[in-house]
């Protein structure tokens, strides 16, 4: 007998609860969400949500969405740890969580993992009464800065996830992105590449990106290479890359995330081009799609269990007023079928 559609809905986010994936107090896709990603109407999404309620899995607050229920908090619970992240409704694009919930579980404290927009509703005074320290992850380095600068002036625990805030103490922790430009730019060399692009999503550069950027710059040195693709270089962005890439007679790219490398794989066979017989094509990130486009994306994978790991044990330092420094964590090469792999 087929299973009915909310009871798919209700069971994915069950297991998801259950395995630790969704942490308690993390916030789950709404109604409208959840409808678009298995492409049922909202009633359907609201019965799985609605059972999960019954069954004592998840909490609803009126204007603030559904929550993950914790149902293992002990009376010697300390505190709440806030954690702010962009895609904390989309686990496909880095589950933080499998590493710092039990660390955090460990120590009794809860986390609240929330979308970054419920920062611009809180003050400084409102975050330091609710939760006794936050982990952010920097979507750019000048966001919130007025909101961190007066958490910073409190002394209040602040870790950062993925960049690093110059203008504060806080410790970061952070992927070795140089070395992930390394590690994509020699593969292609070894695979007899020497027209190696770099491709970005558009003119804006991110800290990490630029990290990734630079990696790519070390190696082809190093490997006394001449073509290198400019950092403000307007031509190698999405809009213009397969004008770019033909000028340059380039037979191979690095793209400065998945995403990216998957909407230019997109474009080359739009133009005729065999991948990765006439063109291999490196990501960043090894986000969930990555896996299952045509052909496989080759990328760099970063360790979001570690990240996680290390950034709930640097949080609960600050907590106990311990300083703690900045650490990076290496990244990973996965091989597909995006580029030569001999």
């Amino acid at each position: 007998m087929k299973q009915p559609l909310y009871k798919i809905i209700y069971e994915d986010l069950r297991q998801m609860i259950e395995s630790g994936k969704l942490a308690p107090e993390s916030k789950i896709p709404t109604e409208m969400e959840l409808s678009e990603k298995y492409q049922v109407s909202r009633i359907t999404s609201k019965r799985a949500l609605t059972e999960l309620e019954n069954e004592g899995y998840i909490y609803r607050e009126q204007g603030r969405g559904s929550f993950v229920k914790n149902r293992r908090v002990e009376d010697t619970q300390t505190g709440k740890i806030l954690f702010v992240l962009p895609f904390a409704n989309d686990l496909s694009l880095g589950n933080f969580t499998e590493g710092i919930y039990p660390v955090i579980q460990e120590h009794s404290y809860e986390l609240l993992m929330t979308p970054s927009d419920y920062l611009e509703q809180q003050s400084s005074q409102m975050i330091m009464q609710e939760f006794d320290g936050l982990i952010y992850y920097a979507v750019t380095t000048d966001a919130q800065l007025d909101l961190l600068f007066e958490l910073s002036a409190l002394d209040f625990p602040v870790v950062t996830l993925d960049k690093k805030l110059y203008d504060f103490t806080f410790p970061a922790v952070l992927s070795d992105n140089f070395q992930g430009g390394q590690l994509a730019t020699s593969h292609l060399i070894s695979n007899g590449h020497q027209k190696i692009g770099y491709i970005f999503g558009e003119a804006h550069h991110p800290q990490s990106v630029r990290q990734r950027y630079l990696g790519y710059v070390d190696c082809l040195k190093k490997s006394d290479l001449t073509f290198r693709t400019k950092l403000d270089d307007p031509e190698a962005t999405l809009k213009t890359a397969i004008a770019y890439i033909q000028s340059n007679q380039l037979t191979a790219a690095i793209c400065e995330n998945d995403l990216v490398a998957i909407e230019l794989m997109r474009q080359l066979r739009h133009d005729g081009y065999q991948i990765p017989t006439d063109f291999s094509v490196i990501g960043f990130d090894d986000v969930q799609a990555a896996s299952l486009v045509d052909p496989p994306l080759t990328t760099i994978a970063q360790n979001f269990a570690e990240l996680g790991k290390l950034a709930g044990e640097k949080i609960i330092s600050l907590i106990q007023h311990t300083a703690t420094p900045d650490e990076k964590v290496p990244v990973t090469l996965v091989l597909r079928q995006s580029t030569t792999n001999e």
